[in-house]
């Protein structure tokens, strides 16, 4: 029996045996106990009911490529230029980046889990099997990489109309690419480029949204995180369907950057700034500044109220300075 296929045995939270485990994929206990062994190992939450067998904590759903497809708009899976569902893969933007100009417009690559799934700045992005969501998409520009100002912070809206989809509100967001919830991570958004300066060129999108965190990957994060199961009174949305949403709102909402660019998401980034106001400090190549948030500019770049001014940031580190 493979990790993926005793996943899916105990995925709707019923208690099976060893026995029974390891009769019906054909091999001994103590193969099933290596596999069950495997699986915690990356994360995931099985629990010893004792000479009963083994157990999850809450039901879950296997990523289904089909029941993903059922979940979106007839008119939107016509624009899709693929959907690929992995058991495993290195990170889901990787697939993409090595498919180049071979892959589609709107490729969509989801995974189980990573074994290198990773976030801005080459920071590692936890991927354990079974609870979250991890999704890349290509996004082709005809215009070049000046036209793609503000893509992340454009993004980052997009996640939360597909929260808002789900009946989630409250998230905001971190300048320049986290969905926060609780005071907590929530989400996360990688763009990365290719191509030509002045174009055509692509952006593969990657994002990464928790689901369910267990106690255990909250204390690996090393940061404050969120998941949707907090926010939903511990029943977090079908995993396919929550897809689905997050692929419904990333087609629509890349085709509306596409022809109007970051203005058309300012307002709606504006209203969900979780920086405005707030005392910051930002560390970039250019030094070290602390000041308050003040919003964003047409580009998205982030503004910061400053004792000699108001100074735009491109790129940098930023944190909520503790008073």
């Amino acid at each position: 029996m493979q990790p993926q296929q005793l996943l899916a045995a105990l995925a709707s939270g019923e208690t099976l045996s060893g026995s029974r485990l390891a009769t019906e994929a054909g091999v001994t206990r103590a193969a099933i106990w290596k596999q069950i062994e495997a699986l915690r190992h990356r994360g995931v939450p099985i629990e010893s009911a004792g000479v009963a067998g083994y157990r999850l904590p809450w039901p879950i759903q296997m990523l289904d490529g089909q029941a993903i497809r059922a979940n979106l708009s007839a008119a939107l899976a016509s624009r899709l230029g693929g959907l690929d569902v992995h058991w495993e893969i290195d990170s889901t933007s990787s697939v993409l980046q090595r498919r180049g100009a071979g892959a589609p417009d709107f490729s969509v690559v989801m995974a189980e889990t990573q074994t290198a799934g990773r976030g801005r700045r080459g920071r590692t992005w936890l991927s354990p099997p079974g609870l979250n969501i991890y999704l890349s998409c290509l996004k082709r520009f005809d215009g070049g990489f000046a036209a793609l100002s503000g893509l992340s912070l454009a993004t980052g809206v997009i996640v939360l109309r597909a929260l808002h989809a789900l009946g989630i509100h409250g998230p905001c967001l971190k300048w320049p690419n986290d969905v926060l919830a609780d005071g907590g991570k929530l989400a996360g958004i990688l763009v990365e480029l290719s191509g030509e300066y002045q174009g055509p060129c692509a952006a593969v999108i990657g994002i990464g949204l928790n689901l369910r965190l267990t106690n255990a990957l909250r204390e690996q994060a090393g940061q404050p995180v969120c998941d949707l199961a907090t926010l939903a009174q511990g029943v977090p949305p079908d995993r396919n369907h929550a897809a689905a949403a997050l692929i419904n709102s990333l087609v629509d909402g890349l085709e509306q950057f596409e022809r109007d660019g970051f203005a058309a998401f300012a307002d709606d980034y504006a209203e969900h700034d979780a920086l405005r106001g707030i005392p910051l400090h930002v560390s970039s190549p250019s030094g070290e500044l602390d000041g308050i948030g003040a919003g964003i500019d047409a580009r998205g770049a982030l503004q910061l109220q400053t004792a000699h001014g108001v100074h735009g940031i491109d790129s940098a580190d930023v944190t909520v300075r503790r008073a």
